[in-house]
């Protein structure tokens, strides 16, 4: 286990080195000319205040050291100064963090409410209410997740007047009711994912030998689900929830976008369009860490769950 633990560690420093290279490059290499931008446009602008403004932000220097520059204040916490706003880059993630978080948490309680209660349901009634299922959680995977955002903006937010379709709201209540249509919007497409993965290691579980002693020795069947089907089914249900959950971080790009939330995704796409190169690397870093952070966590996670993970593990 603690080889795993180590082997792990490297591959995530190795990863994030990697990834963070990639970011650096590709938001550089975006059209545009970030000196031009912060010279204040190409009115007016003159070759020497382009050299001045080169020399001032280290445009001027070659890329490999542009980049050992960065990493290295981003390992010291700074992550720069937005070219938009003339503010610490850390400031204006912490602002919106919160909202983003929130968002996340609660598009993944749906997403394990709807999507492992729907597979247990489609694995536990056979028949017609598998199929159901099954219909139900396709139909709701192909639908892009700006789609659905838009129709439940147009029906349950205009037409029925049931949640607003605008701002994050203040208080408890008030975030989850503002935030309830961007959730439910983001995680609708995972929801089929999840229920297959539940119905699947569900029935699997069903076919194993210790359960059909179980139904043998003449337990309710009610406990043979929860205490032997259902905690056996734990391992590949969580690993997955984890790695949706992960990927739910660049979702919010386009969820805050329409719903016109105050949240790192948005700051993203704002950042983009006006060339705020130091805001939209350190927001896709944030997303690529995040990401990583959390499948590495279910990966060791998933053998404590699982014994038999565990035991596979050791014997390799």
């Amino acid at each position: 286990m603690a080889g795993h633990i180590a082997r792990r560690a490297a591959s995530l420093l190795a990863t994030l080195l990697a990834t963070s290279f990639v970011i650096f490059v590709a938001v550089y290499a975006a059209p545009g000319d970030p000196a031009v931008f912060l010279a204040g446009g190409k009115e007016g602008l003159t070759p020497e205040k382009l050299e001045a403004v080169r020399e001032q932000y280290h445009l001027d220097e070659p890329l490999l050291s542009q980049y050992g520059r960065w990493l290295w204040d981003c390992l010291h916490g700074d992550l720069g100064r937005s070219f938009q706003y003339h503010d610490q880059v850390v400031d204006l993630l912490s602002s919106r963090m919160q909202t983003t978080l929130t968002l996340v948490a609660f598009a993944a309680a749906f997403l394990f409410v709807l999507g492992v209660g729907a597979g247990v349901l489609a694995a536990v009634r056979r028949g017609w209410v598998d199929s159901a299922v099954v219909s139900g959680t396709t139909l709701a995977a192909s639908v892009p997740s700006f789609v659905a955002a838009i129709a439940m903006i147009s029906v349950l937010g205009v037409q029925l007047g049931w949640f607003p379709v605008t701002g994050s709201g203040h208080g408890f209540w008030g975030t989850l009711h503002h935030l309830t249509l961007p959730a439910l919007s983001m995680a609708l497409g995972s929801i089929a994912l999840i229920s297959r993965v539940t119905r699947q290691a569900m029935l699997d579980a069903f076919s194993s030998e210790h359960v059909e002693v179980a139904h043998a020795s003449g337990l309710p069947r009610r406990q043979i689900i929860v205490r032997h089907v259902l905690r056996n089914s734990l391992g590949p249900i969580l690993t997955m929830c984890g790695l949706v959950m992960a990927g739910m971080l660049a979702g919010t790009v386009v969820v805050e976008t329409v719903f016109g939330l105050s949240g790192i995704g948005s700051l993203l796409v704002a950042a983009i369009n006006v060339h705020d190169f130091p805001v939209a690397q350190a927001v896709l870093l944030l997303m690529v860490v995040g990401y990583i952070l959390v499948t590495t966590v279910v990966d060791l996670v998933h053998p404590l769950i699982d014994p038999r993970v565990r035991l596979k593990r050791s014997r390799a």
